[in-house]
């Protein structure tokens, strides 16, 4: 069951050219942030939309939602769902956008003032870019694992995605930007993906239809900015490994287990850590292979608990 409200604040005589699509469950501390940060953008708003879909929050996210809908000078759409998963929910903003592009903006993260300026001045620049996404910033967050999470976010994104070697590593959608035709020949989000990987698996199609993936010189703030400890970053990661296995029997073969072995992990962080040596000057750097053994440890054990699941399709986890 959706139920919709929407709310258009003064008349446009244009259809918007980017759709701004927020997909939010159990937001409530950050998606104000998250609000803030779009409606200060210097791209003009009578050439944007928001739709928010909230997937079955437990808190007051909605609530917080449609307070702000009222204030900004923004047309905004809001729907709400029982939980239905990331592939379902992204699904209703490209079924109800009307922009050219469609930008995806987590509730958790906030947007620099010329993000969308610059990242729409790009795909018009570049018609054969099917999705782009700006720079994670490398500035301090408000712990030490946090910015070392953000370090590692942000170098893990220093690749050239149109190369045959990074076809195992995913750009993903907060803060990136796709064109909407594109989605809708690719056929859209897999919606039996509920948890994790909906975005790699569209990516996956995006990309074998000859479309490039670019990163740009725009700057976006994550999550990590507001600080992590070292159970939710386990929580997260399990949650990653729990999803993965499914996303892999889609697409078997993309994650090269041997990459995921702590020790591999390991041997990533010390190199991760020495490019990032010479880009922020901080000794901190060098604790990233001890950060990186103990993510890849929850995600190892969330891949098993998912595994031995798949054999006891009654006791699977819906996370």
């Amino acid at each position: 069951m959706i139920s919709s409200c929407f709310g258009e604040f003064f008349m446009i005589d244009r259809k918007p050219k980017v759709t701004i699509g927020i997909c939010v469950r159990n937001g409530a501390s950050t998606v104000k942030e998250t609000v803030k940060s779009i409606v200060a953008q210097d791209f003009p708003h009578d050439s944007m939309e928001i739709i928010f879909v909230d997937d079955g929050s437990q808190d007051n996210t909605l609530s917080i939602i449609q307070n702000h809908a009222l204030d900004i000078d923004i047309p905004t759409k809001v729907f709400h769902t029982s939980w239905k998963g990331l592939g379902r929910a992204r699904n209703i903003v490209i079924d109800n956008a009307t922009g050219e592009y469609i930008l995806w903006v987590d509730a958790d993260m906030m947007l620099s003032d010329d993000y969308v300026t610059k990242i729409v001045d790009f795909m018009d620049r570049n018609p054969k870019v099917g999705i782009a996404k700006g720079r994670l910033t490398l500035e301090p967050s408000e712990n030490v694992l946090a910015t070392l999470e953000t370090y590692s976010r942000a170098v893990s994104k220093m690749v050239d995605f149109n190369s045959e070697k990074t076809l195992s590593k995913a750009i993903g959608t907060g803060g990136s930007i796709y064109r909407s035709a594109v989605i809708r020949q690719a056929g859209k989000f897999d919606e039996n993906l509920r948890g994790y990987g909906e975005d790699w698996d569209l990516e996956i199609r995006v990309r074998a239809r000859g479309w490039l993936v670019s990163i740009i010189d725009a700057k976006l703030f994550d999550y990590e900015r507001l600080g992590v400890t070292w159970k939710n970053l386990w929580q997260k990661y399990w949650l990653r490994g729990y999803h993965s296995h499914y996303f892999l029997h889609k697409n078997p073969g993309l994650i090269k287990h041997y990459r995921m072995f702590p020790p591999a992990a390991f041997l990533t962080g010390v190199i991760h850590a020495q490019k990032l040596a010479n880009m922020v000057h901080k000794s901190m750097v060098f604790f990233l292979p001890i950060q990186y053994v103990f993510k890849m440890t929850a995600w190892y054990f969330g891949f098993l608990v998912s595994h031995l699941n798949s054999y006891h399709p009654k006791s699977r986890a819906t996370h």
